[in-house]
């Protein structure tokens, strides 16, 4: 194993494992993190290979942080990059929780780390929103009128109607796919 391959495991380790560590609110606070530093920072992923990765991880089983890293991972170094990846996304919240579970009473009468967790989800809620906002905008530059039309109307969908995801995703595939196929036969090209 050459010296440049260990390097590019080591970054990967180093920075899923950072990420995990001190992430905090899901899956979809990872994505703006590894964007920072995979696709702006490193540049060893471009934004949409990046977004389709987000996209494939929301829609596969399991958590999302560890399926982005793992598809991150594998794109960049492999079946050991992807392995190498998990292994450094799910490190940190095993240490943690355990550690958690060791002192739970303490944990859960203190009255300060009820207010720095409180603290924290403002600021999670500042991070999803500015991720929707860039998921947004990678749409909008896509110009494709079924996809920027699809957000709003899957949020009333969703919000207003009350009509389930399990509704909602698989029509919004079959959308894809008809839109897809319609343009396959005129010959358009698949961004």
């Amino acid at each position: 194993m050459n010296l440049q391959k260990l390097k590019v495991y080591f970054l990967l380790f180093r920075i899923t494992f950072s990420v995990s560590a001190f992430t905090f609110g899901g899956g979809y606070i990872a994505i703006p993190m590894m964007r920072k530093y995979f696709v702006n920072n490193l540049e060893l992923i471009s934004e949409q290979d990046l977004m389709d990765m987000a996209a494939i991880a929301q829609s596969t089983p399991g958590a999302i942080a560890v399926n982005i890293a793992v598809l991150v991972g594998y794109r960049i170094a492999g079946l050991t990059g992807a392995i190498i990846s998990c292994v450094g996304t799910i490190l940190p919240p095993i240490v943690i929780i355990s550690l958690v579970s060791l002192f739970y009473q303490a944990f859960r009468d203190n009255r300060i780390i009820s207010v720095i967790l409180k603290g924290m989800e403002a600021g999670v809620a500042a991070t999803i929103v500015d991720l929707v906002i860039d998921m947004g905008q990678t749409i909008l530059r896509e110009k494709n009128f079924l996809l920027t039309l699809m957000p709003p109307l899957v949020f009333i969908a969703n919000f207003v109607f009350d009509i389930h995801v399990l509704v909602i995703i698989p029509t919004c595939a079959v959308l894809c796919v008809i839109q897809t196929y319609i343009k396959s036969r005129r010959g358009g090209t698949f961004d």
